[in-house]
């Protein structure tokens, strides 16, 4: 059984801690089903997703170093980043600690063709937040 700790984060203050109760309810469901220990989580509240500034999420990617868990397990990969280099920097330092990000919704297999809809799934993510900054600001 390898060890995993959760990932999750909203966006602004309009949301609430459903979201977050969400997010963590599907990911301990997708670490049951995975044979996965939850050994703790992370949680961003009110911060978005392009930027890296996120006091919890610095944390995880501080507390890898200690080799304690082999997963980050989010809801989904938007959850991680919204900034394609934030994401590609910060699993590539994961990934140096034997660590993997694993999405609870997006099936995404270790294959080349992952590889590719995980790059698709990113660039999407960026996307939607640069295009709805684009039409609140229009």
């Amino acid at each position: 059984m390898k060890n995993a700790v959760i990932y999750a984060r909203y966006s602004s203050d309009n949301q609430t801690e459903q979201s977050i109760e969400g997010q963590a309810r599907v990911c301990e469901d997708y670490a049951k089903t995975h044979d996965m220990r939850i050994v703790g989580k992370y949680i961003d509240r009110a911060i978005s997703g392009t930027t890296d500034s996120r006091p919890e999420f610095q944390k995880m990617i501080k507390d890898a170093k200690n080799k304690t868990f082999e997963n980050v397990v989010v809801y989904s990969l938007d959850r991680f980043s919204r900034d394609r280099y934030h994401s590609a920097v910060y699993k590539k330092q994961l990934r140096d600690n034997g660590i993997k990000v694993l999405s609870a919704t997006e099936n995404i297999s270790d294959s080349t063709e992952g590889a590719l809809l995980e790059s698709m799934l990113e660039g999407l993510a960026e996307y939607y937040s640069k295009e709805l900054s684009r039409k609140i600001k229009r």
